[in-house]
């Protein structure tokens, strides 16, 4: 873990070195500050109190990630000077979104893969493969009912099909097609909604061919412990868990390409974002600029491995990032 840390504070390091090289041309006289003043003007969050008169209720989905990503939504908004409410843990993402669509929520953040195929119905082999394409495509979905999709984060946070290190040494397996002769006498573990996602369960039976012995649903945080006890032969795993390079699972190559692109998005009622103002967009493009996949991994595995609340976790990226004092 010491090492996350380093490399957690490195990326942070780089990060505001990179924001401090690319000043606005239009203001660049030749002089200009240090490194490190330039860097935290360019990524501090500004309090705005005509933000005061908004109130924005940030969701999130029902695990570790979404719980993360919901409170630096949240914290970051209300640092802008927005008056926020929480509803986190909903549960999966239909439950997420007819909450935004009753208006219990203005918003929570939603993965452009996740969004194409369940509710836009796109199969996952349909699915662009290049994450902006899919992007764009899951923006003017969400448009139509009414929801403003925001430009995603550096990170995706792809479905992997994994198994521990010697369940794949036993069987001899290291992409996801090599298990279309054994299936027939594994027990796959994922999600209750895995089973009729087409980047889950039934996209491996649909577009691998595979059959398993049987299918478990189980609780997301539990995914990784139903390898560990000899439950599961494989699991549904997500690319940004920290269990993985921790317990030294396997994760199959995707041959056939099923998994789509899983950049996160924070989705919000348009309504709202006109009412919000600018600020709005503003803030969720700072709070997203180092939310690398080496980032989310160190702030899952701050909650899973090191028993932090997400709310302390998000509170210390933040300022870990020079966004709040």
């Amino acid at each position: 873990m010491r090492n996350m840390r380093w490399l957690f504070a490195l990326l942070l390091l780089v990060a505001s070195l990179t924001l401090a090289a690319c000043g606005d041309d239009d203001d660049d006289d030749g002089g200009g500050g240090s490194a490190e003043t330039t860097a935290e003007q360019a990524s501090a969050i500004k309090s705005n109190p005509d933000n005061a008169s908004t109130t924005i209720t940030v969701g999130s989905k029902n695990f570790t990630e979404q719980k993360v990503l919901g409170e630096i939504y949240a914290q970051g908004l209300e640092a802008a000077g927005y008056k926020v409410n929480k509803e986190l843990n909903l549960g999966d993402e239909k439950t997420a979104l007819a909450a935004v669509e009753k208006g219990q929520i203005d918003g929570y953040p939603e993965y452009t893969g996740t969004a194409l195929g369940s509710f836009f119905g796109v199969k996952s082999s349909e699915i662009p493969k290049d994450p902006q394409e899919a992007f764009a495509e899951a923006k003017d979905g969400f448009a139509k009912k009414g929801i403003t999709a925001f430009p995603p984060t550096p990170f995706t946070s792809s479905n992997e099909v994994g198994l521990t290190k010697e369940k794949a040494d036993e069987l001899g397996v290291k992409k996801i097609s090599d298990l279309s002769d054994k299936a027939g006498d594994l027990t796959l573990y994922g999600s209750p909604e895995c089973r009729q996602r087409e980047d889950c369960l039934k996209g491996l039976q649909d577009v691998y061919g595979l059959q398993f012995k049987a299918f478990k649903p189980v609780d997301i945080a539990l995914r990784h412990e139903v390898l560990d006890k000899g439950q599961a032969d494989v699991s549904i795993l997500f690319t940004t868990d920290p269990q993985i390079e921790r317990n030294g699972y396997v994760l199959l190559e995707d041959d056939k390409g099923m998994f789509p692109p899983y950049n996160s998005t924070f989705v919000v009622k348009s309504e709202t974002v006109e009412k919000a103002g600018a600020d709005l967009g503003t803030t969720i493009e700072a709070v997203q600029k180092g939310l690398t996949a080496e980032v989310m991994q160190e702030l899952n595995a701050r909650v899973d491995l090191d028993k932090k609340t997400p709310e302390a976790v998000a509170g210390e990226y933040l300022k870990e990032s020079g966004l709040t004092q």
